[in-house]
């Protein structure tokens, strides 16, 4: 989730449903983007990351339960099915496939919302609970705790301000994606310490010197001049 809003990719090949989740969903504050095929699907969650699918399984290109395994094998983007496919049999294989939940057609859009809000929130207390790692160092985001390992194997706790968590927890929480400078400041705004956005920068790169192994050329803590920064694995 980014600024606020979660961004929703809906895949399904019916225009007229595709346009009403389109409306419906963003008329409750959700980012939306659309996919009318399988291909166009996988293209979209490789490069735009959304924070949660919702996915017709009968596609015009591929089948749906092949879709939902080729994101898995790289991504635990939370998998919302929503199907006319009714049969136990059915839902069972597509929760086997790796999907989070199951949703039938006909249904509430208030239900599949409440669906999508609690897949949200089980992938993103995963992601809190994750150990990630920058260079030697283990950062736990739950517990708060940066663990740098030396050499000779001893290890010493690194110190971060909650400024810095705060920009740290965004980066983390969203792999591989740009974060425009805008997204990050409202995490400063009104913090003790902000005053504007040239110490974004500032934040940016104490970070660097605590956690890269080669702060003036680094390779997890990403600047892209002009755009934004980018946490790379």
């Amino acid at each position: 989730m980014i600024g606020g809003k979660t961004r929703v990719l809906v895949v399904e090949d019916d225009p007229e449903m595709r346009r009403a989740l389109a409306l419906n969903l963003t008329a409750r504050g959700y980012q939306i983007s659309t996919a009318a095929d399988g291909s166009d699907a996988l293209n979209q969650a490789a490069a735009a990351t959304p924070d949660v699918i919702v996915l017709d399984l009968g596609l015009p290109d591929l089948d749906g339960l092949d879709i939902i395994r080729a994101i898995r094998g790289y991504s635990r983007i939370p998998i919302v099915v929503l199907s006319g496919r009714t049969s136990s049999g059915d839902k069972v294989d597509a929760l086997e496939a790796g999907a989070d939940d199951y949703v039938t057609k006909p249904f509430d859009v208030n239900e599949l919302v409440a669906r999508l809000r609690a897949a949200t929130r089980r992938a993103s207390a995963e992601d809190m609970h994750a150990v990630i790692r920058i260079g030697a160092t283990a950062i736990n985001l739950a517990a708060k705790t940066a663990e740098c390992t030396g050499p000779d194997g001893h290890t010493e706790r690194v110190s971060l301000t909650p400024n810095e968590w705060r920009l740290l927890t965004v980066l983390l929480t969203h792999p591989g994606r740009l974060i425009p400078p805008s997204v990050l400041l409202d995490e400063l705004r009104g913090q003790q310490g902000y005053t504007n956005s040239s110490y974004l920068r500032i934040y940016i790169a104490q970070l660097r010197r605590k956690l890269e192994p080669e702060p003036g050329h680094p390779r997890h803590l990403i600047t892209e001049p002009g755009m934004g920064y980018r946490f790379q694995p």
